[in-house]
């Protein structure tokens, strides 16, 4: 089986090799494959020049490049503890493994063929290493170092990581399936990793919250050493071994590093084990993956949502962008993970938050209060600049559905704005809610601006995150209005270097037309910033961001009836849908 699965591989690799070039043709996926060609050489093999000039200080000395292992090294046991965090939502989350997952064409032939279960898990191992080898390949050109061999080691051992990770959640999977089951001690069996991996995280988590309680943190760097220690000592440390082990090679070299990564790689091995004689399960969980995968492709690779109750009933009159807003709403939260998300995580974040709060206004912790204030700001910068890319419960995904959404008796352009609602809305909460915990713990990361230029600032961001957020969906739908076949539908991520060339433009272009959006704005609130400045202060950033947000809206509800006519007008053989 191990020889069939080669051959299939080499293969399919042969044949999609010939699509992608065919494709080329076409002049979208050949300036897609132009941008990325771009991409990789400006910002790789470019650097590489780059960095082996840097190496000549000025006095002509040649110095060492300052690469990750130093920092890598401090936080190896934050980065075991962050393995054990995913090891334990694994059990939690109602996530299948994708190395599960077999194709119609495998499902037909090989099903039915006189092969045991084992040898198609490992057909299936065999066949993932193909992504997981290039995945660590493209992780270890990004390692800035002036040699191969540095490149060579991370790339080794990242890849260790990656297929570990992968068998771990298959496995997961596996014994997922076995916990209801009709036998106790399969029943037992099953429970018995979960008692264990829960069990470890409660160990782990109570030595991180002794040492932050009785450990006076004044700055980032106390907290970092102080999280170190606690992780590295004690039954916690003894627990995070394994994981520590999956990420030394990373950190390591020569020597040290051979020892490093044949200790990760018998971890690799033993989780490989733990899978391949886990195959009870696998025939009733691979038939269900497959069946999922196929209802996938069926609705352009969106997941199935289920009926459920909600207690949100759309009214029986009301606006045109109300009922795409309830649609959306529904679609997001009938759906698995999302049903997930608003449960178990959102009231879980807003625990945490209160309680650290709480504490570190006891402890008078600085330094943790710094770190949740930084972490706070990154979220609401990721949430408010790339959310609307990741989120995609809009016309992006309704595409799927343009025969069907062309015949309600509707004005394009409240299509287009209901469409946008609910995104807009879930990831301005979030930013919101970024927000407002980075105030909270403002004072103790900024303690150099007064209380007038936090607050103003805190304001500021609120207001300016729905402008922010609704003027990159309105760019992302007209799009889809205006080049729907660059638009992958529903859930799909196409590879290539062509797809990854047409994101990046898509990209580009978002941002070029979210800084015009927002121009007019910006000069308004740079002219009240000269005018009153003097005046009061900081607090001219409010109604500054209060204009710029008005302007916004009308912009957005003008784009939206000009796209009305070009979406009347859009053809359904114009959007490209998954053979």
């Amino acid at each position: 089986m191990f020889t069939a699965s080669i051959y299939i591989i080499a293969c399919s690799l042969r044949n999609r090799l010939r699509v992608r070039l065919r494709r080329l043709r076409e002049p979208r996926y050949l300036l897609g494959a132009i941008a990325g060609i771009a991409y990789f050489y400006f910002t790789v093999f470019n650097r590489f020049a780059r960095t082996g000039n840097a190496r000549i200080t000025r006095e002509g000395r040649q110095v060492p490049p300052v690469g990750p292992q130093g920092v890598l090294q401090a936080g190896g046991p934050i980065m075991g503890l962050a393995l054990l965090v995913l090891a334990a939502l694994a059990w939690l989350l109602p996530a299948t493994s994708t190395l599960l997952e077999f194709t119609e064409p495998e499902v037909q032939f090989l099903f039915p063929a006189p092969v045991s279960r084992r040898a198609l898990l490992v057909y299936r191992i065999v066949r993932s290493q193909v992504a997981l080898l290039f995945g660590a390949l493209i992780s270890g050109i990004f390692v800035p170092a002036t040699t191969i061999a540095p490149r060579l080691r991370f790339a080794a051992g990242i890849w260790v990581l990656f297929v570990t990770i992968r068998v771990y959640f298959a496995g997961v999977t596996l014994a997922r399936a076995r916990l209801t089951s009709a036998s106790g001690a399969a029943r037992r069996v099953a429970w018995t990793p979960v008692v264990v991996i829960l069990g470890a995280a409660g160990v782990v988590g109570t030595a991180l919250t002794r040492a932050f309680l009785t450990q006076p943190m004044g700055n980032a760097r106390e907290v970092f050493t102080g999280f170190s220690a606690a992780l590295t000592t004690g039954m916690a440390g003894t627990i995070l071994l394994p994981f520590t082990m999956l990420t030394r090679p990373l950190l390591t070299s020569g020597t040290e590093y051979v020892t490093a990564l044949v200790a990760s790689a018998a971890i690799m091995v033993a989780a490989t084990l733990w899978l391949v004689r886990s195959d009870a399960a696998f025939p009733e969980t691979a038939i269900a993956s497959a069946e999922r995968r196929a209802e996938r492709k069926a609705k352009g690779g969106a997941a199935t949502p289920t009926a459920r109750a909600t207690g949100w009933t759309l009214a029986a009159s009301g606006s045109a962008e109300g009922v795409f807003l309830w649609k959306n709403a529904m679609q997001m939260v009938r759906n698995p993970r999302g049903i997930t998300l608003f449960r178990y995580v959102v009231p879980l974040v807003l625990t945490v938050v209160a309680m650290s709060a709480a504490m570190m206004s006891g402890n008078r912790a600085r330094g943790g209060a710094a770190v949740f204030c930084l972490m706070a700001v990154g979220i609401a910068g990721f949430a408010t600049l790339l959310g609307p890319q990741v989120v995609r419960t809009d016309l992006r995904d309704d595409l799927r559905h343009l025969e069907v959404l062309k015949t309600w008796p509707l004005r394009p352009a409240a299509v287009i704005r209901g469409e946008m609602l609910w995104n807009g809305l879930l990831i301005t909460g979030v930013a919101w809610t970024a927000v407002i915990c980075a105030a909270i713990f403002s004072a103790a990361a900024f303690p150099q601006l007064s209380m007038l230029w936090r607050s103003s600032l805190s304001l500021t961001a609120l207001l300016l995150a729905p402008a922010l957020v609704f003027g990159q969906l309105t760019v992302h739908n007209a799009t889809a209005v205006l080049f729907p076949a660059w638009i992958p539908l529903g859930n799909a991520r196409p590879r290539g270097l062509d797809m990854m060339g047409q994101r990046l433009l898509l990209l580009a272009g978002v941002l070029i037309t979210l800084a015009i959006f927002m121009l007019p704005g910006a000069i308004v609130g740079g002219v009240l910033w000269f005018a009153f400045s003097r005046f009061i202060g900081a607090a001219v950033l409010v109604p500054g961001a209060a204009i710029c947000l008005g302007i916004v809206a009308i912009e957005v509800l003008a784009i939206t009836e000009v796209l009305g006519p070009a979406y009347e007008r859009l053809d359904l053989t114009g959007i490209e849908r998954p053979e």
